[in-house]
């Protein structure tokens, strides 16, 4: 297999191979938010670095994928003194390049050239989606038809592109396939293109491909079930006495109150600046609020805080003064 193929995972995250799951998931998050398409908007070599990050972290934040790269890397090395075609558990000489075993690993669609290893699925059955047509369907696959082989893949999209819509392709053997991800996609979301999947051996009809909306990380926007969600910090004087500040939504910033006396974790709504649906409508978004503390104070400030703690009779721990077993 072609050896310059192989990507060390270790180096592109900037971690030692004897990294524990923190330190892998705190380099993620800084690189994934340094190089994320959104804040790198036509720039192919942040997309490309953001791709080899998520790929990175997907493998080594997994005990299972970790370890089989693991002996991928040193079947890799052995293979470059021209001994071995397996190592461990695992034979490697089936690969025909590093992206092969790879795809495999995480379960995802490659050239579409080889049914049994490409990571693609079969499936009889389609969840909510869209077809290529714009409509939206929800349709359960008859057993009859079972043997026509429908695929299923990954489709991975940004926020950006899942909440605008987007036309993406590539390709499938020699033919180019071109999609259109209408507005709103979701994750979990499948998006058919019909007759693209499997051939049935028997009628040499083909089943459809479905693709999986996955959407990549976002520094700042995530999903908790259907609802858009953001964490917002604010200071203990704006907790306390109340304020109005720029909250970013998917479409720009919005003015949000900040009622007086809120607490860490509270969560407030933002009507109709959450998620793009299909039928055009709106969504709320989350907004949870995260009291942050300064780490420095000038003496000015520090003398106004002491004055508060010093005149303020407030104590939020009157309720444990007789706590006990």
């Amino acid at each position: 297999m072609p050896k310059t193929d192989y990507k060390d995972y270790y180096q592109i995250l900037g971690v030692s191979r004897n990294a524990n799951a923190d330190e892998i998931k705190k380099a993620y998050r800084k690189l994934a938010r340094q190089y994320h398409p959104d804040l790198n908007p036509n720039n192919q070599e942040a997309e490309k670095r953001f791709k080899d990050i998520n790929e990175a972290h997907e493998i080594l934040s997994d005990p299972d994928k970790r370890r089989k790269y693991d002996q991928f890397g040193q079947y890799w090395q052995q293979e470059g003194t021209g001994t071995g075609t397996g190592f461990g558990d695992f034979d490697f000489s089936q690969y025909g390049s590093f992206d092969d075993f790879i795809d495999e690993l995480l379960g995802r669609f490659g050239g579409f050239n080889n049914q049994s290893r490409q990571g693609y699925r079969y499936s009889t059955s389609s969840s909510p989606g869209f077809d290529q047509f714009g409509d939206f369907f929800n349709s359960n696959v008859p057993p009859s038809q079972a043997q026509q082989r429908d695929f299923e893949a990954t489709l991975p999209l940004t926020f950006s592109e899942a909440f605008r819509g987007t036309n993406k392709q590539f390709k499938l053997d020699e033919e180019t396939i071109k999609i259109r991800i209408p507005p709103g996609a979701k994750p979990g979301v499948k998006v058919r293109v019909k007759g693209k999947g499997g051939i049935n051996p028997v009628t040499q009809k083909r089943g459809d491909l479905y693709l999986v909306v996955e959407l990549q990380p976002h520094p700042f926007f995530k999903f908790e079930g259907d609802n858009l969600v953001c964490e917002v910090p604010i200071t203990p004087t704006e907790a306390t006495l109340g304020r109005k500040i720029q909250v970013p939504t998917p479409d720009g910033s919005v003015m949000m109150k900040i009622p007086a006396g809120v607490n860490s974790g509270q969560s407030l709504r933002l009507r109709g600046k959450g998620w793009s649906s299909t039928d055009g409508k709106r969504g709320d978004q989350i907004v949870k609020l995260k009291i942050v503390t300064p780490s420095q104070l000038d003496a000015q400030e520090r003398e106004l805080y002491e004055k508060i703690q010093h005149y303020s009779p407030f104590n939020p721990r009157q309720d444990l003064e007789n706590m006990k077993l």
